[in-house]
């Protein structure tokens, strides 16, 4: 088959037309057929308002229905979509509108409370997605095409509207798809531009190694607007013709389970926040009683424990997944450690935006602990180190998945994608023989130690992480070179054990000292900060390193 990822869409829609599509979790459900219906009366609103090929359109609100209406309009009709993250503050919102040159906006209720349409100039009108009414029309060309919408679908299908009329946008391998804004944890966000052949070749990806079959089912849980959700929790499964749950309102561990089990999804895609949530607030717990501790100790025993918490585990996410796919972050060790040893079907991907976002996949039975598999099919990558087997080095990748570059922004472009199409990561990790990726942290936040030790942060943290009313943390050098760490309490946990401000206080310079005898000595960890509130994340939960650059 050509490389084309419309004809997926279109070949789906058309061989799944009675299944059920979309559905937003404890609302209303679309099947294939009603979508391809929706999509036909936008692509009449933009048909009308004088959209063409190639203009930008902005979609911005939480994960729904139509929400992924919106973005599979705007492609069929050839459009490039613009997904703006719900959460994102409103001016950035507004910056991205101008930035990108969004003709259209589609936006949440939610997200329209906090907009102001004068900010943005540039805009001919914005649309609710909960029920595409227009909020703000400045063309009468939109107000007209919006009030005799169902007039014009009916003249455009008089008898009535079938799969045969179906006749979407031909796509162009190197043809901008979607222009989508990174807020990195160590810069301001940057236009990322993705052709084509990166949505096509991370689906036909998800083809190959996930093996979901028509009717299957998944929740969808991760932010649309970000590539990871977008590819593994939608595009894919909407192209196998899978039955996608749209977690409408913030995914709380609560809603995420309760989900869950109704849904029983047949894969789980998830951020290494909510699995190591569920251990440390369900499992562990249960595990660490000084009788568990004995019974693990005793072999026959500690197997049927084993056996019985992989199983409540797996419950936990509905019982009924080929596997669960972490990515987005950093796994800690310990957290990865247990699931390993209770032989727990998970494995970890790795990517980013630039790349839309797949670079390395292994199926969970092949997987090896603590990396982040191999290659994905049509990637190449490799680490720019003497030995990369052993000597850490920068993590670079070339293929199919790489974006075009950023969005006015050459200067931004060069520095990532060299001449030879290679696209640096900003990543550091080192390669096995048998091609498995580890990751070592990001160039960007390593420190170097007083005698030009490398330091890795992201090591520090995690052990930091592991320890009593811990929540979150983030090493920092300070100007004297020593290093401090702020550190977010998990005050639940602390004063349920009866701590006060003081005693947690004293807990965390406990941490400190016990912390320092598994650390070298260029990387003791010379003070402690507390931080009452939780650490200001991009979209992907990763901490906003550049905001905490010193302590306060």
């Amino acid at each position: 088959m050509e490389q084309s990822f419309i004809a997926y869409i279109e070949e789906s829609i058309k061989k799944n037309w009675d299944l059920d599509a979309l559905t937003d979790y404890k609302g209303a459900t679309l099947q294939y057929k009603d979508v391809a219906r929706k999509i036909e009366k936008i692509h009449i609103i933009l048909e009308e308002s004088g959209v063409k090929k190639g203009d930008k359109i902005a979609v911005c609100g939480r994960n729904s229905s139509h929400w992924g209406v919106t973005f599979l309009a705007t492609l069929t009709y050839g459009a490039v979509i613009v997904p703006i993250l719900h959460e994102f503050k409103a001016d950035n919102v507004h910056n991205i509108v101008n930035h990108s040159e969004a003709k259209l906006l589609f936006v949440g209720d939610m997200v329209w409370e906090t907009l102001n349409e004068s900010a943005m100039p540039n805009l001919e009108g914005i649309i609710l997605v909960n029920d595409f009414s227009v909020l703000v029309s400045r063309t009468e060309k939109l107000t007209y095409a919006r009030e005799h919408l169902n007039e014009l679908f009916g003249k455009k299908f008089p008898k009535n509207f079938r799969k045969e009329h179906i006749n979407y946008h031909k796509d162009s391998p190197e043809e901008l798809a979607v222009l989508n804004y990174t807020s990195g944890t160590t810069s301001y966000s940057k236009g990322v531009m993705l052709p084509y052949r990166a949505l096509w070749s991370n689906t036909k990806f998800a083809f190959q190694v996930l093996k979901m079959n028509p009717g299957d089912k998944i929740v969808s849980m991760l932010p649309m607007a970000h590539m990871y959700g977008l590819a593994f929790e939608f595009l894919y499964e909407f192209s196998v013709g899978c039955h996608i749950f749209f977690l409408t309102r913030m995914p709380s561990p609560k809603i995420i389970f309760q989900a869950f089990a109704e849904v029983k999804p047949n894969l789980v895609v998830a951020v290494p926040l909510i699995i190591e949530k569920i251990i440390k607030k369900n499992i562990l717990p249960k595990l660490e009683t000084p009788a568990m501790k004995i019974l693990l100790k005793v072999p026959i025993v500690s197997d049927k424990i084993k056996a019985t918490v992989r199983e409540q585990m797996i419950n936990a996410f509905g019982g009924n997944f080929y596997e669960v796919i972490v990515g987005g972050a950093a796994f800690n060790q310990e957290v990865e450690q247990f699931l390993r040893s209770i032989n727990f079907p998970y494995t970890v991907g790795y990517g980013m935006t630039e790349c839309a976002p797949i670079i390395s996949y292994e199926d969970w039975k092949a997987f090896k602990q603590g990396s982040c598999g191999k290659a994905a099919p049509r990637m190449e990558v490799k680490i720019l180190s003497p030995d990369p087997q052993n000597i850490v080095g920068e993590i670079v990748c070339k293929g199919p998945n790489v974006m075009l570059g950023y969005y006015k922004n050459p200067e931004a472009t060069a520095e990532v994608i060299d001449k030879d199409g290679w696209m640096h990561t900003g990543d550091l990790g080192i390669m096995d023989a048998e091609g498995n990726i580890t990751i070592k942290g990001r160039s960007k936040n390593m420190l170097l130690g007083p005698s030009g030790q490398n330091i890795y942060p992201e090591e520090i943290e995690d052990k930091l992480n592991n320890m009593p009313y811990v929540s979150e943390s983030i090493i920092i050098q300070q100007a004297d070179g020593k290093l401090a760490a702020l550190i977010y309490p998990d005050f639940d946990d602390a004063f349920a054990h009866g701590l006060d401000n003081n005693g947690i206080e004293q807990a965390m310079e406990e941490n400190r000292q016990h912390l320092n005898t598994e650390l070298p000595a260029y990387s003791q960890i010379a003070r402690v900060k507390i931080y009452p509130e939780e650490f200001e994340k991009t979209p992907k939960k990763s901490i906003k390193r550049f905001l905490y650059q010193e302590v306060r």
